[in-house]
């Protein structure tokens, strides 16, 4: 078993081993997971056994204290509510000096690294100067979260077709995408970082065609102890979340998938505390 490099610096997964770590002078964009530390992978794990350096979001602060080793540096990189952000060149700089310092670096992501949270841009930057990379897939709160909600986002003879959605852009805005393209589509919306832009968002999908009484659910911290979430309609979503007052982060899921979920029994993960809003 070998491994081998591409012209980008990014290593062919079908040569690595599975207890590979990163290598000296090598930055790992790792996944961990919405939250809920059983649902790291073995390969987030090892990759985090062994780091030098493990510049970590938020979220997953606990995990990189469960797993690094008792001499690895943690740095706490990830954005919080009241708190100034870490700037993302200044993230990236100090995953190029490290890298370039022969350290083991691991960049541990909330969720996925590849989906809304600014891995491209960290894999591209990375590339760009040379440092070998690669990236841990991780279990995206786009899919824990209904599922620990009991929303099926495909089922059969419901809906076919899941989008995932920008809840706003780099201004902090609601993005400009096709609303109206959207609602004629179907199928379930999942929708990352929106709950600031709920009101927006809400009659975005209104004036694009979709019908007020579209079930929609926010599910908040998902996968974590306190996980609550709120299953209404997308006309009374505005007014229902203020109500609530849930805790972020959220997410929130659109469509016909939602109103099925009233009627599983259980839950694919740890049952959410519900509260329903009519």
């Amino acid at each position: 078993m070998h491994s081998t490099f591409s012209d980008s610096g990014i290593r062919s997964e079908s040569t690595l081993a599975m207890g590979d770590a990163p290598a000296p002078g090598e930055v790992w964009l790792v996944g961990a997971g919405p939250g809920d530390p059983g649902l790291l992978t073995l390969r987030a794990a090892t990759a985090i056994r062994g780091a030098d350096l493990v510049l970590h979001d938020h979220i997953p602060a606990r995990i990189a204290r469960a797993h690094a080793r008792p001499n690895a540096t943690l740095m706490d990189v990830g954005k919080r509510k009241g708190a100034a952000p870490v700037p993302q060149t200044k993230i990236i700089a100090r995953m190029l000096d490290a890298a370039r310092a022969g350290k083991r670096v691991v960049r541990l992501k909330a969720g996925d690294p590849f989906l809304f949270a600014r891995g491209a841009e960290e894999a591209a930057a990375l590339a760009e100067a040379g440092i070998p990379w690669r990236v841990v897939p991780g279990v995206s709160a786009g899919l824990a979260a209904p599922a620990a909600a009991g929303i099926a986002l495909t089922r059969r003879g419901v809906t076919g077709a899941v989008t995932f959605l920008a809840g706003h852009d780099e201004t902090g805005e609601l993005p400009p995408h096709d609303w109206a393209a959207l609602a004629r589509a179907g199928g379930t919306l999942v929708v990352f970082m929106a709950m600031t832009r709920l009101d927006a968002l809400v009659l975005a999908l209104l004036a694009g065609g979709l019908p007020a009484a579209t079930p929609l659910a926010v599910i908040a911290q998902a996968s974590l102890p306190g996980q609550l979430s709120l299953t209404t309609t997308l006309g009374a979503a505005t007014l229902a979340a203020k109500r609530s007052a849930l805790p972020g982060p959220a997410l929130i899921v659109i469509g016909t998938a939602v109103g099925q979920a009233l009627a599983l029994p259980d839950p694919l993960l740890a049952p959410a505390a519900r509260r329903a809003a009519r």
